[in-house]
């Protein structure tokens, strides 16, 4: 069979490889000539892989020479065992055609469009006063060429619910609805969306998205799920976002704001963007191999929530279908593997955070380092008082004789004569132990050897028996690292096999300056006082000192225990721009590499993600990969403008591009659709109308606060636990319970709902909310008859329409008529449309026609209240529930 190909081509026209040869190679070659795949030593996925000669010697590409290109050899073949690609449907003639004029033009390459620096864009000059600003002027520009036209702007009731629900997440005050709806003035929206900007709702309405890509929760995870208390990043996000912290300084202190200079207590805080890692408490875990998961973690949630690149998967191999190489994980990853953290079940280091009277002591203390020492040791002793660091954890020891790590993981036991070694110990000018220990039992003998088991004795103590607290043992300053042996006897004791001394940390430290002034025992004391105090504290990243160092190697198929060639840290060359010639080579000159303007990804995946929140999809609707795989920007144009006004003129404002999208006269519009538009645009891809959007967990429950009037303003604290009932949880490590909270904490923002990873909060499930237990890009919207189950029978929701039934009767009297007509202006800022009003009615006379004939249901409804406890309320509840789940409410339009 003779078969002819008809390549088609366009004379004159230049083949851009990013738009024309690279989708052709995506998708019908890099599975088999890819980052994974090498079939006969040809690559697709790099360069100098595409243009080098392949295993049987010849060049797949020849720049310039079609011919002389095995590739197109290879496509155009009529044998199936020989033509390519092998075992699937040939390539199409246009595909062919593509291929050998991009050859013939000199096989120019090109990088992918989200990889090429972000810059200013020339806004379309479009001739319509519709257009409010330059969004609305890329986006008419791609109406027109749609041959669509946009719709006409929302009515001001539901611009007032609309904007409020993206901006605060709830809906607003009664002074401000009726402010707004009564302002005929063209600034009146203006002003809202000012007002709501400054709002201190704002901050927690999109501190939900960010905890999302930080996996925030209150527990550590894993089969344990111990509890974790590291609110205070939370809070620090809330705060950042009221304050409208500058995007590249929020990046930075989340990434290393523990090695800014002096760093303060929300500096250090911010690192637990980082420790909201998990942490395996389980007995018999290897702590290397856990802490390692942490690492890998860290690298894969900043690649996908900073740059959205779907960096994870080079964990194993090179990128399937990007140009990032295997070893460049590793050296990425390098950057991560220096940080103070074990996997301890103490989840050390911890910052401690001081209340008056201790800060007052801490102060002294400093104060007197400071007069009598260098500012070195001002900095380290500060550093030890916040943090105990740097230490060195007990379960790093190796138990050498009756001694053992607990369960493995935590801490180091002693029987008597026991032997435990710590390895490559910093003594340089130490002249002081300060370790976290306990023991059962008084009397006996603890030593510290250098070097082995009978070295020499350079500390030993009498230990008194007693619980957990710091012990402090002064001793002759040594020099040098060595590794130090523990030794541990007492003749007394009968029974051998008794564990009778414990030790949770080590830290040998130079002793305070100026020993030889008067003043010194006191201020000793002061220094023993507030390493003892017992102060609230949250996880945080620190940087090993240098004695402590990792090294970090490429792992074999991403096999944490197979370690190959040992690498430094590092960022994948492929990308537009290297790393800024003065950054250090640790994470804060990785946050300047990610904050660096030349970043092609930073801006576009921040810019990229709040348009999501505001309509629903991304220009880029792949929130998690905007590389070759992700789905193509429907309006790259305006992607890049808004990424380069938010760098360049915002000067990285978020409240800045938000003010902006919102006020455009796209986000205005209406959402009703058409059967053209139907037709024509049904994704709503070039935003002919406003996208109708289920909203998240976190707006329905806290709608239904505002709408039933008890919504608590009170912010931040740890977190709460609204109405759950009995069995949701089971802690088979602990005797952890769901307790509900009472008073206004009942009432508290979802933000403010305790998250358990094993267990989180059911009706935040049941509306898509992720787990947290990794970084979570985006939340896929659905749909179950479980949604409705939870929102009409949830006993917290019930518990919200009682409060809304109750506040619909006391704003307007016994008419149930004027009562639900209240109630849905309450809800929805407009009138209620006759024959629904007829429809709740009905559901209002059946309901207390039932609740009549049968009194004993109606306490099953309205709860303890006995003022309330009565049918005319019961009834009333029902018609709120419904109210409370109609498609407009749970919909934003």
């Amino acid at each position: 069979m003779v078969v002819c190909y008809v390549v088609w081509a366009i004379p004159g026209r230049r083949i851009d490889f990013s738009a024309d040869v690279k989708p052709i190679l995506n998708k019908k070659c890099i599975t088999c000539h890819g980052g994974v795949k090498k079939q006969a030593g040809f690559s697709v996925l790099f360069r100098e892989d595409m243009f080098a000669p392949t295993k049987s010697g010849k060049r797949a590409v020849v720049p310039g020479d079609p011919a002389a290109s095995e590739m197109i050899r290879r496509i155009t073949l009529t044998d199936p065992e020989e033509r390519m690609p092998y075992k699937h449907p040939a390539l199409s003639n246009k595909e062919i055609g593509i291929l050998k004029d991009w050859i013939r033009q000199g096989a120019v390459w090109g990088e992918h469009w989200a990889y090429n620096p972000v810059k200013k864009q020339e806004v379309p000059a479009v001739k319509s006063e519709w257009a409010r600003n330059e969004v609305d002027q890329y986006v008419y520009k791609k109406l027109e060429e749609n041959d669509l036209a946009p719709s006409p702007e929302a009515d001001k009731a539901t611009l007032l619910r609309r904007v409020s629900l993206d901006l605060a997440g709830t809906l607003p005050s009664e002074a401000v609805t009726t402010q707004f709806l009564k302002n005929n003035n063209a600034n009146a929206y203006p002003g809202l969306v000012d007002s709501l900007l400054q709002s201190p709702r704002f901050g927690e309405k999109w501190a939900s998205m960010w905890l999302d890509l930080a996996r925030y929760a209150d527990t550590k995870g894993y089969e344990a799920d111990n509890g974790r208390n590291i609110w205070q990043y939370r809070d620090w996000v809330i705060r950042a976002f009221n304050e409208d912290m500058p995007y590249d300084r929020f990046i930075t202190t989340q990434i290393a704001g523990d090695l800014l200079p002096d760093p303060t207590d929300a500096q250090y805080i911010a690192t637990g963007f980082q420790r909201n890692s998990m942490t395996n408490d389980e007995g018999g875990t290897d702590n290397e191999e856990f802490r390692t998961a942490a690492v890998l973690d860290r690298v894969n949630t900043t690649w996908t929530s900073l740059l959205s690149t779907s960096f994870g998967c080079v964990q194993c191999h090179s990128h399937p279908y990007d140009p990032i190489r295997h070893d460049e994980y590793y050296q990425f990853m390098a950057y991560f593997n220096n940080t103070r953290d074990e996997d301890v079940p103490a989840e050390y280091p911890l910052l401690r955070l001081f209340n008056d009277t201790v800060q007052r002591k801490v102060d002294s203390v400093l104060s007197w380092v400071s007069r009598y020492g260098s500012k070195h040791e001002v900095a380290d002793t500060k550093l030890f008082l916040k943090a105990w660091q740097p230490s060195i954890y007990a379960e790093l020891a190796k138990p050498i004789k009756n001694a053992v790590i607990g369960n493995k993981n935590w801490s180091l036991f002693f029987q008597n004569y026991g032997v435990a070694m710590l390895k490559h110990v910093d003594l340089e000018n130490a002249g002081q132990l300060i370790c976290n220990f306990s023991t059962n039992k008084s009397g006996g003998t603890l030593q510290f050897r250098l070097d082995s088991e009978n070295g020499p004795v350079f500390c030993e103590w009498n230990p008194k028996k007693g619980n957990w607290k710091k012990e402090f043992v002064s001793f002759q300053p040594q020099h040098g690292i060595h590794d130090v042996y523990i030794t541990y006897e007492n003749p007394a004791l009968k029974n051998k096999d008794d564990f009778v001394v414990f030790f949770d940390f080590f830290a040998f430290l130079p002793q305070l300056p100026g020993r030889e002034n008067s003043g010194y025992a006191a201020i000793t004391k002061l220094y023993e006082e507030v390493l003892n105090s017992d102060v609230p504290s949250t996880p945080v990243l620190l940087e090993n000192p240098e004695w402590m160092h990792r090294a970090s190697y490429v792992f074999k198929r991403g096999a944490w225990t197979s370690k190959g060639k040992q690498v430094e840290p590092g960022v994948p060359k492929e990308f537009s721009f290297a790393m800024p010639a003065n950054a250090p080579r640790n994470r804060l000159g990785l946050a300047m590499w990610l904050t660096d303007k030349r970043n092609p990804l930073v801006s576009r995946t921040i810019v990229n993600r709040v348009w999501e929140q505001l309509f629903g999809k991304g220009i880029v609707e792949t929130l998690e990969d905007m590389g070759t795989q992700g789905e193509a920007p429907t309006h790259r144009e305006l992607l890049d403008q808004l990424s380069w006004k938010l760098m360049y003129e915002y000067n990285w404002s978020l409240k800045k591009l938000i003010r902006e999208i919102v006020l455009s006269a796209t986000y205005r519009q209406d959402s009703r659709i058409s059967e053209e538009l139907r037709q024509k645009d049904p994704d709503n891809k070039f935003y002919s109308r406003s996208s109708r959007i289920r909203l998240t967990a976190e707006q329905i429950r806290d709608q239904a606060l505002a709408i039933s009037g008890v919504m608590s303003t009170k912010m931040y604290g740890p977190g709460v636990m609204p109405w759950q009932p009995e069995g949701i949880w089971f802690s088979p490590y602990n005797s952890a319970r769901w307790k509900n909270s009472r008073d206004e904490d009942q009432y508290r923002r979802a933000i403010y709902t305790y998250w358990k990873r094993t267990a989180p909060y059911p009706s935040a499930i049941t509306f898509d909310g992720p787990q947290r237990v990794v970084c979570s890009a985006r939340r896929i919207t659905t749909n179950t008859p479980l949604q409705a189950l939870a929102a009409l029978n949830d006993s917290a929701y019930l518990d919200l329409s009682k409060h809304f039934a109750i506040r619909m009767q006391k704003e307007v009297g016994n008419n149930v008529l004027s009562q639900i007509s209240r109630g849905y202006e309450i809800m929805l800022f407009h009138p209620i449309p006759p024959k629904v009003l007829m429809i709740f009615n009905h559901l209002y006379t059946k309901s207390l026609t039932l609740y009549k004939s049968e009194p004993k249901k109606i306490k099953e409804m309205t709860g303890d209240s006995a003022e309330y406890e009565n049918a005319e309320t019961a009834a009333l509840m029902v018609v709120a529930n419904a109210m409370l789940n109609l498609d407009e409410v749970i919909t934003k339009n």
